[in-house]
């Protein structure tokens, strides 16, 4: 019997640990051919040993343990592979296979602009890449992250940020951070300020509530009270919108039958390519990359030069909610109109 173990980072907010188990509720429904355990690297019980001991209990003879989380980070290149390393020697009859984070994936993209349609864009239906005459004037879209000391995981977040102005017919798409690392949102919500924009759409890059998007909601709010010449929309954290149990499958679906590819998954010639149903060859010049996104089984050659010097604090300035927002709370909706 194969488990998929669902590894969530935890939060000192019940409300978004509370949000990941009901997420995993849905995983497992939209999923019933699969044994899914939930756990948790901190904060909160059951933590990743006592999640993988559940599997075992129930006769896993496979466990393909899959992090809930953003971008691949310290947590994710780091602790969850020494846990399961762990797991080995406790269990060697039990094979383990490690499934990547969602990374760079189309359906995030899809939330994301479902999210600032939610909050009032209208996004319309463009082709890639839009014109810039088409672009809506005097309007940014500033995406917020949790930030990491892992420039790999910064850079992904980067990378989104970019994709996301390729998808949207809008001027301006900036991005900054909440913690750890710049810009910080306040950074962010200055430039696109002194860029000229006279409406803002506040998109934080988050899974579900917590601490830090409580803050995000807080200082978003103070914003637009000293700034009440400009329109500000607070949209929501991805939450529970289908797209996010579509992609975290994808991510199942890979680790069960052997295939981690590297982040094709929002290269313009693929999704084009799967739009005409013919490849050509546009797999081209990704094979260079391609060695590194692990279809592990992880004998765990996952330090991968980084010397482990990720300290151990986490790379989180502790409320560590990747990703814990609500537009809904169940809905696929709701926002702040916080400008006036």
């Amino acid at each position: 019997m194969d488990a998929i173990l669902l590894v969530g980072h935890g939060s000192r907010d019940p409300e978004g640990n509370e949000e990941l188990l009901q997420f995993a509720d849905t995983v497992r429904l939209a999923a019933p051919q699969y044994k899914i355990e939930t756990c948790f690297l901190e904060f909160v019980q059951p933590d990743i040993a006592r999640g993988i001991a559940r599997c075992v209990e129930q006769g896993a003879a496979r466990v393909v343990v899959i992090p809930i989380m953003l971008f691949a980070a310290g947590h994710a290149k780091i602790h969850i592979p020494f846990e399961i390393d762990r797991a080995k020697k406790l269990y060697p009859a039990v094979e383990f296979v490690y499934g990547r984070p969602i990374g760079v994936h189309q359906k995030v993209m899809e939330i994301l602009t479902s999210r600032v349609a939610s909050a009032g864009f209208k996004t319309g239906s463009p082709e890639l890449p839009i014109e810039h005459g088409l672009r809506e004037p005097e309007t940014a879209v500033l995406l917020i992250g949790r930030g990491s000391s892992d420039g790999d995981a910064n850079g992904d977040f980067f990378k989104m940020t970019r994709l996301l102005w390729e998808q949207l017919p809008v001027k301006w798409v900036e991005n900054c951070f909440i913690g750890v690392t710049e810009p910080t949102f306040e950074d962010g919500l200055e430039r696109v300020l002194r860029l000229g924009a006279k409406k803002i759409f506040v998109l934080p890059y988050f899974l579900f509530t917590g601490i830090l998007i409580k803050r995000i909601e807080e200082m978003t709010a103070e914003f637009a009270a000293l700034h009440p010449d400009i329109t500000v929309e607070l949209a929501g954290y991805f939450g529970f919108h289908p797209k996010l149990v579509e992609a975290l499958l994808d991510r199942v679906a890979e680790a069960v039958e052997g295939q981690a590819f590297m982040n094709c998954d929002m290269c313009q010639y693929r999704l084009a390519a799967a739009a005409d149903h013919e490849h050509h060859h546009h797999h081209h010049d990704h094979e260079h990359d391609h060695g590194h996104d692990h279809h592990h089984d992880h004998g765990h050659a996952h330090g991968h030069a980084h010397g482990h010097h990720h300290d151990h604090h986490h790379d989180h300035e502790h409320d560590h909610d990747h990703g814990l927002d609500h537009d809904n709370h169940h809905n696929d909706h709701d926002h702040h109109h916080v400008g006036s």
